[in-house]
This record gives C-alpha cells, structure tokens and sequence, in this order.
C-alpha cells in the first residue's frame, strides 16, 4: 500500500455485504470530506488534495468495492448504486450525519446516486471527470460512439488502464512507472469487467430525479468526452484549462479550493 503522512488506514465490514477499506487524513475534529475515487484507482488519488487542503478537513477516502484494498461484495453487483449504498453506509458506521460529498470519474456517478438517496447527508457535492444521468436521450445516442472505449473493458481489459492512465499531465510532465504500477499492480480485472458491463447493460439508460444541493463538476481542457459531459448539467460546469481527466492529481490545488468553496 502507498504511504502517505498522516493517514489513518481502517477497516469497516458494511451492512451493504463488504469489508471496505478507509484512509483517512486530516484532525478527527474537523469538518469531513467523503471523498470517491474512480477507476482504474483507489484511494491515493487524493494524496495531493489533502495536503493542499493542510489539515483544514478530515478527508475520509474509501476504497471502492473491489478495488484497492476493500474487499469483493457479497451480492458481486458493481452497479454505482450499490457503490452509493456503501457510501452512505460507511457514514452511518463513522457516525457522520453531513459531509462534504467530492467524487471523480465513477466515483463521481456513485456520488451523485448518493446525493440523489440521501441528499440530507450532504451538504456539497464536488464531481470531476466524469458524466451524469440527466443528459438528453437523443444527444445521448448521436454521442454513443464515444463510450466505444467501455466495451473492451467490460470484457478483457488488457493494456488499456495503462494507456489511459498514461494521458495525465502535472506540470507537462506524466507519471513514473512507479506512480502507475501503485494503481496497476493491484487492479481487479474482474471487478473492471463487472464496473463496466454493469453500466453499459443496467445503467446507462437511467433517468434519476433531479439533485437537491449545491453541486459543481469540473472538467480538465483535455478530458476526452469533452464538453458532451457538461450537456445539461443541473449545477456550476467549470473547465479547468492545462489538465485531463485526472484532475484529483493534475489540478489538486484548485480542486481542493473548489472543495473549501462549496455549500
């Protein structure tokens, strides 16, 4: 597991049916942060937010079910509900009643199926890199074509978690292999296939009311789906300029900023 200073690592099994792992940074006391990776990641996607964020929040960074080191769900349903469900699970184990909700790429999806269950139990939600439900269902299918990428991971993912990973930029300058085997070396295929197969046959087509708090998605200038991602959203779009879609890491000093801004 990657190190990080300050983090507190603790296990917590879920009434959802998994034993999810939690890192943790930032004083006990201070207002807390539910912070939801994507894919291909884990919980170290936050490590640069939460120091720009120096101790001001609690950010409480799960590992997703099946990734990184939580364990395999009982019911073996990657559907993003189910990764929303354990979300508001962990806060009630934490004794957490509002949060700050912040999200990235399906991490994002989850947050924002969390925020449309229990919307009491936040009181922002911050969303990078990623879509949402409420796109127009003919511009949807004209813009199929882009979610080509999704079918080889649903069935074989092969190399393309490293050539998608590799598309990120800090300062021009893209990640060590050291960097990219923390999140490679421990990437599930199974559960890659089932994150992804669970969307393009269960998820896609949903329709979800609409959200009922503040929220803001934030998209790099290079996040491949573009603009198409901002079509429609009910909330702020912001378009960070000189970043992709890994803005946790290529921008953590304005996405912490937006994070401290929100409510």
């Amino acid at each position: 597991m990657p190190s990080l200073a300050g983090v507190e690592h603790t296990f917590h099994e879920l009434p959802t049916g998994v034993r999810v792992h939690v890192a943790s940074v930032g004083p006990a006391g201070a207002p807390a942060v539910l912070a939801l990776h994507g894919w291909p990641q884990h919980w170290w996607v936050w490590r640069d937010v939460t120091r720009a964020l120096d101790g001001e929040y609690r950010v409480i960074a799960p590992d997703m079910r099946g990734f990184g080191w939580s364990g395999w769900p009982a019911d073996g349903d990657f559907r993003k509900q189910r990764v929303a469900d354990d979300a508001l699970a962990l806060l009630d184990v934490l004794g957490l009643e509002r949060v700050k909700l912040v999200g990235h790429d399906w991490g994002g999806w989850a947050a924002i199926l969390a925020a449309l269950t229990a919307p009491e139990r936040f009181s922002s939600l911050t969303l990078m890199g990623i879509g949402h439900p409420w796109v127009p269902r003919g511009l949807a299918a004209r813009n199929a074509y882009r979610l080509a990428y999704m079918l080889p991971l649903s069935v074989a993912p092969g190399r393309l978690p490293r050539t998608i990973l590799t598309t990120a930029r800090r300062d021009g300058v893209g990640w060590t292999e050291a960097e990219l085997e923390t999140y490679l070396a421990v990437l599930p295929a199974t559960a890659t296939r089932r994150l992804y197969r669970s969307f393009l046959t269960r998820e896609l087509t949903a329709r979800p009311g609409r959200l009922a708090l503040p929220a803001r998605l934030m998209l790099g200038r290079r996040e491949p789906l573009g603009r198409y991602l901002a079509t429609n959203f009910p909330g702020a779009v912001e378009i960070v300029d000189g970043a992709g879609h890994f803005l946790p890491e290529e921008a953590p000093a304005l996405v912490a900023e937006r994070i401290r801004a929100a409510d």
